[in-house]
């Protein structure tokens, strides 16, 4: 189990566990502060994570921007890599396409879930994952898919 979902699960239970944990996610990766994100779910196989309708996330005609959406993706599709792959395997982003589906407006909630099982393998191979970002009324606004890509650690 790696480092994050054990702190995640320590920390998720208490009153404002999961407000500290994405403090200290932000601390560890400092441009996922911009976005604020609230954690709501960790486990292999699933992260949820929502941002609020703030200004700072706007962009000039008043709705979520598209770079913010982007974070939000990266962000959740790297903690569910993270929480879903074998200890002895690593992990980097290795490319994003995204789909723009409708005007980004209220709170946004991402969903990221792989297309299949992490495994542990002697040589690397792409993983993709799949984020879908709803607002509050549950219509998918934004879509993105990152192909992780997966490599054995490196055994110093």
């Amino acid at each position: 189990m790696s480092e994050s979902l054990k702190l995640w699960h320590r920390l998720s239970r208490w009153p404002a566990g999961r407000w500290l944990y994405g403090r200290l996610i932000c601390f560890k990766a400092p441009y996922f502060a911009t976005i604020a994100p609230r954690f709501v779910a960790l486990a292999p196989g699933r992260c949820e994570i929502a941002i609020r309708d703030r200004r700072r996330v706007h962009n000039h005609i008043g709705t979520v921007h598209a770079i913010a959406l982007c974070n939000l993706a990266e962000l959740s599709g790297g903690m569910l890599t993270d929480a879903s792959i074998p200890d002895s395997m690593r992990w980097i982003p290795r490319g994003m396409t995204v789909e723009y589906l409708a005007k980004a407006r209220g709170t946004m909630h991402a969903v990221a879930t792989p297309d299949a099982p992490a495994v542990e393998a002697p040589a690397g191979y792409a993983w993709p994952v799949r984020i879908s970002v709803c607002d509050d009324a549950g219509e998918e606004v934004f879509r993105a898919r990152i192909d992780m890509w997966l490599s054995p650690r490196r055994r110093d």
